[in-house]
């Protein structure tokens, strides 16, 4: 199957003064049209069943039409799959690997092509351009985009070599907002079993050439994995029997490559990583961008995972998102999702600053499925009821008596570690089909909290789910969106709360959220959460593991670290100090939530402008979320499947996706 590509035949952008611009498009080499690469296109989400999957078996045939000698220098082309780009698309370019082909990200193109104007390079297989005349291609193409951006930032994705190209680009154009994604870059190929490949075949004779691409061949079988390699076949044990293990690694590493490299092309490409790695690791120093590294636990090319840490720590606005069950070539994998990755890690963004708002994409079904399954135990161990209350102050079951309509504020109590935000969550979502828009605190946002945690992408589910850091800013523009916002004015304190202290509101005094929720008409819903204490207890709080040093240190560094909230307060809820709880969980009883009586602020914008009225009507939301918790703890003493068993005998049953009774109304 031939390729569907945007060619571009010159090694720059072909340029017509807009809106007029054309990108010639081809489905084989006979058929030639074209099509307006600006014009206006709906920025809809297309519904993830309609993508057609792709694996590396098309990468291979795909590159295989690529790879025909044109005698044409380094090009940009882009792939027909991902579609005309939307009005507020960024510009990606992408800078392939010793491939050179440019479809690296063939899994990718339809989901990129949502939210990007992807440019791919591709480097013909006879070229022999340095690596100094592949950063000044990039350069020039920046540049004569620099006009069309319109404050937008330029996308650089790079995987080896080409990561060591986005460096450059970037070392050497500090002055333009360049975003980089970096998968396994070859900054380490001095440290790399690649650095004793290359010596081993420069000194090989070259009639040997070819019996090594035969040896490649046969490990790149139906399976592309060396097991294929029948008893009776050449192996690579057979002809090179006294070379390391690691150069066998290698062997295997490099076997995709075989039917689209000549081995003096493949020569040429590892001197090209030398000379790379030296240009790039002179120059890191300068490199200011925001910079994300995607590296694999299992590249057989190159030291990736220790590559990244060290990188990281040379580059100070980066971040690191491990995939240890990964090879060389990530995003050939099935498991890598490279949309799903950058908004994870919070790098997408359409203007110079990110717009947690604007910026934000919603997500699919197989991304919201990933975002909720820290939680999913919740829902499957403790059951969770939810009760809402309806205009007439009727308590139903169900979530009836929340409206649909935005926009609303959800304002309630934190149980211990925020257990209840996956069932809240994936409730309103499956059920009122209404997506909460979360104020965080901004320890989930920042670079240092990530390097405190055991795995770097902890945080990225919420980032996922639409969370947004605590400001006053945010919360205007949810508000102005009509979203539905859910807010916790008890914030950590009451998430990371002592022994004791659960169920206990931490609530600052200034009704802090009531004029903002009276200038857009918000309806405020009140709710009240228990069950904690039927899950766990907190065996170490805040003043214990203060007294033990390994702990003492740890929070001190995490506090160091962490952006202060309410800093200026000489309340309790200023007192917001981060920390570990050590908890002791119990067989898990049921959580129950209750949304207390809609509370309409449409029309009161003048009357709660004044400062008393507001901060009456904050004290009554205050004393709503209480009577809700009061409630909760009072009715949950009457249901017969509070506790696990009961639950689990009814489950039994009546089937495991029967909704469990509770206690009567």
């Amino acid at each position: 199957m031939a390729t569907a590509v945007a060619v571009l035949s010159a090694p720059l952008p072909l340029r017509l003064s807009p809106p007029q611009r054309r990108r010639f498009l081809y489905t084989s080499r006979a058929e030639v049209t074209f099509r307006t690469s600006r014009g206006a296109v709906a920025g809809k989400v297309l519904d993830d069943s309609v993508i057609e999957p792709r694996d590396l078996r098309d990468y291979i045939e795909q590159s295989r039409e690529m790879i025909r000698p044109d005698g044409g220098p380094p090009r940009w082309f882009s792939p027909i799959e991902c579609g005309a780009r939307g009005k507020d698309s960024p510009l990606l370019l992408y800078l392939p690997g010793i491939d050179g082909t440019g479809l690296g990200l063939i899994r990718h193109h339809q989901r990129l092509g949502k939210i990007f104007d992807i440019w791919c390079l591709h480097i013909p297989v006879m070229d022999r351009t340095t690596f100094a005349g592949l950063v000044e291609l990039v350069e020039r193409t920046i540049k004569s985009e620099e006009s069309y951006i319109e404050k937008k930032p330029i996308y650089l994705v790079g995987e080896s070599i080409g990561a060591c190209v986005a460096l450059a680009v970037a070392a050497r154009n500090q002055n333009v907002d360049l975003i980089l994604i970096l998968a396994n870059p070859a900054t380490s190929f001095s440290k790399s079993q690649l650095h004793s490949f290359t010596t081993f075949l420069r000194v090989l004779p070259e009639p040997l050439h070819a019996t090594i691409s035969n040896s490649f061949r046969l490990i790149t079988g139906p399976g592309m994995d060396a097991s294929y390699v029948k008893e009776n076949d050449l192996s690579l044990h057979q002809v090179f029997g006294g070379l390391s293990e690691n150069l066998n690694k290698i062997f295997v590493g490099l076997s995709f490559l075989v039917d689209i490299l000549p081995m003096e092309s493949l020569i040429w490409k590892l001197d090209l990583l030398k000379s790379a790695s030296l240009f790039v690791n002179s120059r890191l120093h300068v490199v200011k961008n925001q910079t994300l590294i995607i590296a694999s636990g299992r590249d057989q090319l190159l030291p990736s995972h220790e590559e990244a840490d060290r990188l990281r720590n040379l580059l100070p606005n980066s971040r690191i998102r491990h995939f240890q069950e990964s090879g060389h070539a990530i995003f050939l994998e099935s498991s890598i999702d490279l949309v799903s990755i950058v908004k994870g890690a919070g790098f997408y963004r359409r203007s110079r600053q990110v717009d947690y708002v604007s910026d934000y994409l919603l997500m699919t079904p197989d991304e919201f499925q990933k975002a909720t399954e820290q939680y999913r135990w919740v829902d499957l161990a403790a059951n969770p009821v939810m009760l809402s209350t309806l205009q007439n102050g009727k308590i139903v079951n169900g979530l009836s008596g929340i409206s649909s309509e935005g926009p609303a504020v959800l304002v309630g109590n934190h149980m211990l570690m925020g257990l209840e935000l996956g069932p809240l969550f994936t409730r309103f979502v499956t059920e009122k089909k209404i997506h909460l828009r979360g104020i965080a605190h901004p320890f989930l946002f920042n670079r240092d909290s990530e390097q405190l945690m055991p795995d770097s992408s902890s945080f990225d589910s919420y980032r996922l789910v639409g969370a947004v850091p605590v400001s006053a800013p945010n919360f205007y523009k949810l508000l102005s969106a009509k979203a539905f916002v859910l807010l916790y004015p008890g914030g950590a304190r009451e998430a990371l709360h002592r022994k004791g202290e659960e169920y206990k509101l931490f609530w600052p005094e200034k009704p802090e959220f009531v004029r903002m929720a009276s200038r857009f008409g918000a309806t405020i819903i009140p709710f009240g959460v228990i069950g904690e204490d039927d899950m766990c207890n907190v065996l170490l709080d805040y003043d214990d593991l203060l007294k033990i040093p390994f702990y003492q240190t740890l929070i001190k560094q995490i506090n160091e670290d962490a952006v202060r909230l309410r800093t200026d307060s000489n309340e309790e809820v200023g007192n917001q100090n981060l920390y570990p709880p050590v908890l002791l969980p119990k067989i898990p009883g049921r959580v129950y939530f209750l949304f207390g009586k809609p509370i309409e602020t449409r029309g009161m914008r003048l009357e709660l402008s004044d400062r008393s009225n507001a901060q009456q009507l904050y004290l009554h939301v205050k004393s709503e979320v209480e009577n809700c918790i009061a409630y909760l703890k009072e009715k949950r003493e009457e249901d017969p499947y509070r506790h696990f068993l009961p639950r689990l005998l009814y489950q039994t049953t009546h089937g495991f996706e029967a909704e469990v009774p509770t206690f009567k109304l």
